[in-house]
């Protein structure tokens, strides 16, 4: 059974991320506060419910949530700043966009939420001197696990995970051949076998290794 609270504070607040180790698409986090009454049999460890699940959760965590948010980080800026610290700023401004802002934080990982910030970059959002003001008087404690250990950062994994996957089939439309309605982006035998054939596209992250290194013999 997955742990309400990490600290008795009403105001603490869960984050995750989904999508850092696609080759597509954006880097997607989500934060949430839950309340002290919030009820679901469906969410546990994020990585143990279903597509089908998560798509009902998502309503029903909304719903009960004291506030919510999410943020993507596009490819440009995710080849700009790196994934890792895609990932973290993700978080950053999704949680900034939490109303009430909340007086504890926990995250998914082994890495401060904190430890970058205000970098400068030419794609996304630049952060102002109050927003670094306000995330470093937030104290906050990184989880390894933590999905599988506490219901809010299980639940803002849900979130994360539905809003990106809503937007990987958007841009499928576009871009049919790479079927992204199913691998979402990740790095599939198929979507590499279809990077092989077309190339990459707009939306593909150019800092990563798109294909394999192969070996090629002359015979």
């Amino acid at each position: 059974m997955l742990s309400k609270r990490y600290k008795p504070i009403t105001l603490e607040c869960g984050t995750d991320e989904a999508g850092r180790g696609c080759l597509a698409g954006p880097v997607t986090a989500a934060a949430i506060i839950l309340p002290e009454t919030f009820q679901s049999t469906l969410l546990n460890d994020s990585k143990q419910v279903s597509e089908k699940n998560r798509f009902k959760l998502r309503p029903l965590i909304e719903k009960q949530a004291i506030s919510f948010s999410y943020t993507h980080i596009f490819h440009q800026e995710i080849d700009e700043i790196n994934i890792l610290n895609a990932s973290m700023k993700a978080m950053q401004e999704s949680i900034l966009q939490l109303q009430p802002l909340p007086e504890f934080i926990i995250v998914d990982g082994n890495r401060p939420i904190f430890s970058k910030l205000g970098l400068k970059n030419k794609f996304g959002k630049i952060f102002t001197e109050e927003e670094i003001s306000i995330l470093k008087k937030i104290p906050n404690q990184s989880i390894i696990k933590g999905d599988s250990k506490y219901l809010s950062i299980a639940a803002a994994s849900v979130l994360a995970k539905t809003y990106r996957d809503d937007y990987m089939d958007t841009i499928h439309e576009e871009f049919p051949m790479y079927n992204w309605k199913k691998n979402k982006g990740y790095p599939t035998k198929e979507h590499r076998e279809a990077i092989k054939k077309y190339g990459p596209c707009k939306y593909h992250r150019m800092s990563f290794k798109l294909l394999p290194d192969q070996l090629y013999l002359d015979l």
